[in-house]
């Protein structure tokens, strides 16, 4: 007797229905405390092996990283297809609300806006401390001095370059591969959160995990630019004249490959500045800045982030629909 595979082939018309359901399931509910989150197991993987291999040589280092990733992503792939296998001998039905599950385990819209919300709130109010604690919740720069252009330019930042994280390009892979695939970018995307910083620690160790994130992320990271500047056409208020242009200007001088297409066409879009100078530790880190400052950056600049990352992950999908409906007719 053998095991039936997952049912939902890619790119098909029933793929796209589920990845839909999943998109609503995040945003009603978010990663509940009680539900074991993927990513969490990902991320323990991780932290043993890196302790485990993190150490030698710096070519030992290398290779060993490279093994990491090779194992992390394709054991990751692997377990989840497995998984859906087996439940899909058992039932399709069954398959399916995993597969349901873990898409939504693979998107943070909800998670992205209550954490932006998080600064942007108490910074409304005043309450500096706060939103000065509630941004060093989700950013690694230092944030005790920061004042409130400085802090609404870290939440608008981190809600748009996580657009593509935690949104858009788990759904671009979701729509190639299902919950597998999406589950892999998602432990690509971990690993390079955990061990892809170009320091001592993790030069050698984490390249091989920093490069293929670049890799994943990067027709991603410019369809949703374009996705974020079609959403801002029905957006009242939004720059959209110029801003494709000024985005391809301005996103290949931030320090990633990727980051700097989404950051880029919020800041034109709304006609801010974000960039500048970050510092970690105490160091400091300068940053080429991005978009036009016609506005000081408040804490609204932040709510206004939030509804151009909905706008574009709408948008992302409306876009697939045509392609799914083209490949179901060519079949």
């Amino acid at each position: 007797m053998s095991l039936a595979l997952p049912a939902f082939e890619p790119l098909s018309l029933s793929l796209l229905a589920l990845v839909a359901v999943a998109v609503l399931l995040d945003l009603l509910l978010g990663d509940p405390r009680w539900l074991p989150h993927p990513v969490v197991g990902i991320g323990r993987v991780i932290a043993w092996l890196e302790r485990a291999w993190n150490h030698g040589p710096s070519a030992d280092r290398r290779r060993r990283g490279q093994w990491l990733a090779a194992l992390v992503v394709g054991g990751t792939w692997a377990l989840a297809w497995s998984v859906l296998a087996v439940l899909a001998w058992i039932s399709p039905w069954l398959s399916a609300a995993m597969e349901l599950v873990l898409l939504a385990t693979a998107l943070a819209a909800r998670g992205l806006a209550e954490s932006a919300r998080a600064v942007a709130v108490p910074l409304a109010q005043g309450d500096m401390a706060a939103a000065r604690k509630a941004l060093s919740m989700i950013v690694g720069r230092d944030t005790a001095d920061l004042d409130e252009s400085e802090l609404a330019r870290g939440a608008v930042e981190t809600v748009a370059e996580n657009t593509v994280d935690g949104i858009t390009a788990p759904l671009f892979w979701a729509l190639l591969g299902g919950a597998p695939l999406a589950l892999a970018y998602k432990a690509t995307n971990t690993l390079d959160s955990m061990v892809g910083y170009r320091s001592p620690r993790f030069a050698d160790f984490g390249n091989a995990s920093a490069r293929l994130d670049d890799v994943a992320n990067w027709l991603p990271a410019r369809l949703t630019a374009l996705t974020l500047w079609l959403a801002a056409l029905v957006i009242p208020g939004s720059r959209w004249r110029g801003a494709i242009a000024s985005t391809r200007r301005e996103a290949p001088s931030h320090p990633s490959p990727n980051a700097g297409w989404p950051e880029a066409m919020v800041a034109n879009l709304m006609g801010v500045r974000l960039g500048g100078l970050n510092h970690y530790d105490g160091c400091p880190s300068p940053r080429a800045t991005l978009g036009t400052p016609h506005e000081a950056l408040t804490a609204g600049h932040v709510e206004r982030a939030i509804t151009y990352m909905h706008g574009g992950w709408l948008v992302f999908l409306l876009l697939a629909a045509p392609l799914v409906l083209m490949r179901e007719w060519l079949i």
